[in-house]
């Protein structure tokens, strides 16, 4: 395949495809971008949905009874089918806000498109995985596990404790899903791009309107301030979940509990009761081996360190 992204020079180049029980990152090939596309990037689980809401309510100025996660799909993931999926996207007449949880080097990777990176310490992440692993249900793994085009072995419901969750995730990479480490390193490494926002869970949650603002200023989107304050509680966690059949993924019915269990608790640090001193050095050992000193930092803490 001619690699798209060549014409455009230092661009970051799409070098391989990725596939497995969610992914078919292919769908990108031949996507054909508009000059005010917006792509929301995450490894998972680090606040996709929430910053799905924000773009939604900064583009549609607070409107009520948006059906985000229509609105929204997720590209690289095998189902629905590409094919459909390509002209339900074509078929948008608003700015399209358009999710991946793909590292920058298996993404066609577009000048025309803004892209926000939602960074999360990777305890935090696990602690939400596992409890959108745990509660789905038989709708969730026969899509992924039965639609034709999956890569590699299906997956199944976990059956270990959340520490050992953990432990395996961390000892396998990323097991049973996809590398935070690799994710993370590629979005890191072409954040000085003038398309591309890094945003931190941990700052949205100490100043949601702030960050909200410098959100709306990177997609060049103007503030009504008559209408600010609206736009604001629309994007906090309870009216989320007040409204989770709106914004969670098929409107929850892959979940056990429905809508609200994907809408979970949006709380850090419920790791601490659960993992050792040995699991957290573990952990923050590795996040510096492969995230390097102050991307590791950033991880977790949503800043850079002060020297």
């Amino acid at each position: 395949m001619a690699n798209p992204n060549r014409a455009w020079g230092n661009w970051p180049v799409k070098t391989r495809e990725l596939h497995s029980h969610h992914f078919d990152s292919t769908i990108w090939n031949d996507f054909q971008f508009r000059d005010d596309d917006i792509v929301i990037a995450t490894y998972g689980k680090s606040g996709t949905t929430w910053m799905q809401q924000i773009v939604s309510q900064l583009i549609f100025n607070g409107q009520e009874g948006l059906s985000v996660g229509e609105m929204s799909p997720w590209m690289d993931l095998r189902v629905p089918p590409a094919p459909e999926k390509m002209a339900a996207v074509e078929a948008q007449t608003h700015r399209r806000f358009l999710k991946t949880h793909l590292p920058v080097d298996a993404l066609v990777f577009s000048p025309k498109a803004k892209y926000i990176y939602i960074g999360r310490d990777g305890r935090d992440v696990l602690w939400s995985l596992y409890n959108h692993h745990a509660n789905a249900n038989d709708l969730f793994y026969d899509l992924l596990n039965n639609t034709p085009g999956r890569v590699g072995p299906p997956l199944e419901p976990p059956t270990s404790s959340i520490r050992q969750y953990f432990q395996d995730w961390l000892q396998g990479d990323g097991y049973p899903f996809w590398s935070l480490w690799e994710n993370m390193r590629s979005w890191w490494q072409v954040r000085h791009l003038p398309n591309v926002l890094l945003v931190h869970y941990a700052q949205l949650k100490a100043d949601l309107p702030g960050e909200m603002r410098r959100i709306a200023e990177f997609l060049d989107i103007p503030i009504d301030e008559a209408q600010w304050d609206g736009v604001v509680e629309h994007c906090t966690f309870d009216y989320m979940k007040r409204h989770a059949e709106q914004v969670a993924p098929l409107g929850g019915q892959i979940f056990v509990g429905g809508a609200t269990t994907f809408i979970h608790q949006g709380t850090n640090g419920r790791w601490r009761d659960s993992l050792t001193a040995e699991d957290i050095d573990w952990y923050e050992d590795v996040a510096q081996t492969q995230l390097g000193g102050d991307c590791a930092y950033w991880l977790s803490n949503g800043e850079l360190p002060v020297v």
